[in-house]
């Protein structure tokens, strides 16, 4: 008679429960509110710009909206400066109650902002910056490089040199966190000389003395890396000199992208670039965004917005398996870990240090059949490359 009875309450609650069931499984209707901090102005702004029109754009290829749930992007221009960088990350995340920080591209406003924003429960999620701190001993659960890890790209074209047979190298790079990581990377990998090896101020826009003490050392090559407006006056000074035909120029895509190849002209022509992408990489998802880019902006993107429209299709193909619900901040980490998605690289996957292992590849300068200049693609330098930190890193369980 009592389990009649029980059965009769469950069927009579039964109406009520299948509509609370089914809801449980539609995204909150609430906005997800990630702060985009990036340089918006000075001599790199144009860098910011890049990584946000490829972040929307991402957005707009999933319908535009992430995980199911409309989106609130908030912007600041960190204008460069750490100190300015933690002054937006702080108020967004007390005023604006963001749950994703992302759009930062220096390596020395990242760390300036991460801890405090990892350690009021955000996640960062960069879309450039990938700092040699935070991808061994400084890892943590919720913070993503969506990009790179700083040295990787360094590292490619220092095996690319060694393969090649090359033996005297100098090495340029302004003297901030990135900077040191990208020439540390060439170093690792490569197996020649280093006949000189210069750390410039970082926005220094002068370098007729430097490349003065580099004609003097001799070397076979140059390697270089200078984002912004420092890469276009450097690259325009070296071909000055008369160096462009006597000594290659070899750096990382971001001294040889679309972000400073209209400004630095033909003095580029023939230097080399490493990338994981570049806007010549021929597979379906690569072609679209290109595609698309073009369309709505009417030239070609540079990495910087590639990185941006990936990280955005990331986040929603990440958010999606887990029904648009970031309030679970051990699912989305979980989710983040875990999901593929269809990436403008071909093949990407997170190492267990949050970085991604990736393909690299080697790109010369060259002008496409309308004149523009573009990295050309030239060969794959090395694949599923992860970086040399992730041994280092004893990453935390994922917690709320």
């Amino acid at each position: 008679m009592k389990s009649t009875i029980a059965a009769l309450a469950l069927a009579s609650l039964m109406p009520h429960l299948t509509p609370l069931a089914a809801q449980a499984q539609e995204p909150p209707r609430t906005p997800i509110k990630i702060g985009f901090v990036s340089t918006f102005s000075g001599p790199s702004g144009q860098l910011g710009q890049e990584l946000l029109l490829g972040f929307r754009l991402g957005i707009a290829s999933v319908g535009g909206q992430l995980g199911g749930r409309p989106v609130e992007i908030i912007e600041g221009d960190d204008q460069a400066k750490p100190d300015v960088g933690r002054q937006l990350v702080d108020k967004m995340i007390e005023s604006n109650r963001v749950q994703i920080i992302t759009g930062i591209n220096f390596s020395n406003v990242l760390l300036a902002v991460a801890k405090p924003a990892l350690d009021a429960g955000a996640f960062v999620i960069s879309v450039n910056a990938g700092p040699s701190q935070l991808a061994g001993r400084g890892c943590h659960p919720r913070f993503f490089a969506a990009a790179f890890q700083n040295d990787t790209s360094a590292e490619a074209m220092g095996l690319h040199l060694t393969a090649k047979g090359v033996r005297r190298v100098y090495l340029m790079a302004p003297n901030y966190p990135a900077g040191r990581d990208y020439l540390n990377g060439f170093k690792r990998t490569f197996k020649g000389e280093i006949v000189g090896e210069v750390y410039t101020a970082f926005g220094q826009l002068d370098y007729a003395a430097e490349i003065a003490q580099l004609r003097a050392a001799g070397p076979e090559a140059v390697f270089f890396f200078y984002p912004g407006g420092m890469g276009i006056n450097f690259v325009k000074q070296y071909a000055q000199a008369g160096l462009r035909a006597a000594v290659p120029l070899y750096g990382p895509s971001f001294s040889l992208d679309q972000t400073v190849l209209p400004a630095i002209g033909d003095a580029a022509l023939g230097a080399f670039a490493s990338s994981f992408w570049s806007e010549s990489l021929d597979n379906a998802a690569s072609r679209k965004f290109v595609a698309d880019f073009e369309a709505a902006h009417g030239r070609i993107p540079a990495p910087y917005a590639a990185q941006g429209y990936d990280a955005a299709r990331l986040i929603d193909a990440a958010l999606k398996s887990i029904g648009g619900r970031i309030e679970d901040k051990a699912a989305f980490q979980r989710a983040l870990e875990t999901v593929t998605f269809d990436t403008v690289r071909g093949r990407f996957r997170f190492n267990t240090n949050h970085f991604p292992i990736q393909d690299f590849y080697l790109n010369e300068i060259v002008k496409d059949d309308r004149g523009r200049l573009v990295m050309g693609l030239r060969e794959r330098i090395v694949a599923d490359y992860p970086d040399a930190y992730a041994g280092e890193c004893r990453m935390r369980p994922a917690t709320n």
